[in-house]
């Protein structure tokens, strides 16, 4: 069996910012088992499958050790691929997933992906090893949707974070976000999922399901723009909806096109 395979880094205009995907197109459904090994063959933040339906495509994301149930930047470069260099030319995109529907418009240069909102709740008690694993004393809150979520005061306290992954992995949990109000953008973040494999995520577009409606709150705004503060940077234009769901628009590049083979 031969498949192809496509890597894009997603949420950036330059090659080998943002955040790279592998995008595997599928005809059909092939065993659970082999994503989840091409995934860990791969060794990126996600490797996302998906097969044509009737009148959308259904779309999967693994992880090197596991599926997960939503992800931002490896929908993005799907969508870059199919419009791209599989023929699609409908103006958006519909995509079916264990998130229920998600939908890509084509924007000129961009991609604007339509997702569930995942407002968070406020908490006081969660795992000693969160801020002892960020090395934090004093956070301004922290709340939980999917994910932790630690808001700290400025820009340069989520820059300054120096993760202990021995303690983060020890929450279960899918990912853990740190965030501040920016300094030349709306909200800064960043992400990291150690139990999924992957210590700190580039560009998360998935956190920022929750982000969205976070900071939309906080900042009295609908219209958002975004920094993700990895080493390999990425920017979100984000816009919160009235009907629960959150509109993320990012840029994609190309960077490699193969073919795998599998006995």
């Amino acid at each position: 069996m031969k498949l192809q395979l496509y890597q894009v880094d997603a949420f950036t205009n330059k090659l080998f910012g943002g955040n790279p995907a592998a995008v595997v197109p599928l005809e059909k459904w092939i065993d659970d088992d082999i994503m989840q090994k091409i995934a860990m063959e791969n060794n990126l933040a996600e490797t996302v499958f998906f097969v044509p339906g009737n009148n959308d495509y259904h779309i999967r994301w693994f992880t090197p050790e596991l599926e997960i149930d939503l992800c931002g930047h490896a929908t993005l470069a799907s969508a870059y691929v199919l419009y791209n260099y599989l023929g699609y030319t409908q103006p958006a995109i519909r995509f079916s997933s264990k998130s229920g529907e998600l939908l890509v418009t084509k924007k000129g240069n961009k991609l604007e992906l339509n997702f569930p909102a995942r407002m968070p709740e406020h908490v006081t008690e969660y795992p000693e090893e969160l801020l002892k694993g960020l090395g934090i004393s004093s956070p301004v809150a922290v709340y939980k949707s999917r994910d932790y979520v630690v808001e700290l005061e400025t820009q340069k306290d989520v820059q300054n974070i120096k993760p202990d992954f021995s303690l983060l992995n020890k929450i279960n949990v899918i990912g853990i976000i740190v965030t501040a109000p920016g300094t030349d953008a709306d909200f800064v973040s960043r992400f990291f999922a150690p139990n999924c494999g992957i210590p700190e995520d580039p560009v998360t577009g998935s956190s920022h399901s929750t982000l969205i409606p976070f900071w939309a709150e906080k900042l009295n705004k609908t219209k958002l723009f975004a920094r993700q503060l990895s080493q390999r940077q990425g920017e979100l234009w984000c816009e919160l909806l009235k009907n629960d769901r959150v509109l993320i628009t990012g840029e994609c590049v190309f960077y490699m096109k193969g073919e795998i083979t599998i006995p």
